[in-house]
């Protein structure tokens, strides 16, 4: 069984007065398995914002399932969402969002006292001092993963993790998720970078709120993989059929 199993997804928004309504996802379908590393693409407004907060169990859907292990998250009462973000995925984010006033240690134990883990399963890892705004962006989002990483999660979600870095810092960052991935972590990741994108394993593109087509890695490099994803996204940007 998959690990993750998106089934019949569809998410409308009424306008404010209840007059027309946008269709942002409409029949989403497809799964992930342990291990996987999927990277999700496609233009602005079309449906990967979404999508990633019904993945995260922070918005609900209109129809459809959304299984992790077999259960269904959408039913989840959100007075009991919280706990299970904070149980079962981790997050990393454009922006960070870390607390300035926490060192880079705070912040990262900070999902395991959240879960009223002991001092001893909180102190399981190095020492960092330094407090956010006294780093660079690239030592932040390695902050950002380790806390996202240290309740050990069954999928990481990653929202444009490279979107606020530079050169070397994305390379470092791709290269770590790789790493973890490596090491039996699933991640799904929303980018419109096709460099992250051709560090997956695969590539779910979406277009106006479909899963309109997918590439596979299998034995390609990176180099390879990159210029099959820039070709896929031009004919898409094109209105063509991606093969």
């Amino acid at each position: 069984m998959s690990l993750l199993e998106v089934s019949g997804l569809k998410k409308v928004y009424k306008t404010r007065f209840g007059g027309s309504a946008v269709e942002a996802l409409r029949n989403v379908n497809f799964s992930v398995n342990e291990g996987e590393y999927v990277a999700i693409m496609g233009e602005s407004g079309s449906g990967k914002t979404t999508l990633l907060n019904i993945l995260a169990a922070l918005d609900k859907p209109t129809a459809g399932t959304v299984l992790l292990d077999g259960r269904d998250f959408t039913k989840i009462r959100e007075s009991d969402a919280a706990a299970f973000r904070r149980d079962h995925l981790g997050f990393v984010f454009q922006e960070f969002n870390l607390l300035d006033t926490f060192t880079l240690e705070d912040n990262i134990y900070l999902p395991l006292v959240l879960a009223g883990k002991s001092y001893d399963e909180i102190t399981r890892l190095i020492d960092i001092a330094e407090t956010p705004y006294e780093v660079s962006g690239g030592q932040k989002q390695r902050a950002a993963v380790a806390r996202a990483l240290i309740t050990k999660p069954r999928i990481l979600l990653a929202d444009e993790p490279t979107g606020a870095l530079d050169s070397k810092s994305t390379d470092e960052l791709l290269r770590l998720f790789g790493e973890v991935n490596r090491g039996g972590q699933t991640i799904l990741m929303v980018t419109h970078s096709v460099k992250a994108a051709s560090c997956a394993g695969r590539v779910l593109f979406i277009r106006d709120g479909e899963v309109f087509h997918q590439l596979y890695r299998g034995d390609a490099t990176n180099e390879l993989f990159y210029q099959r994803i820039s070709e896929t996204l031009t004919m898409l940007a094109g209105g063509g059929e991606a093969r």
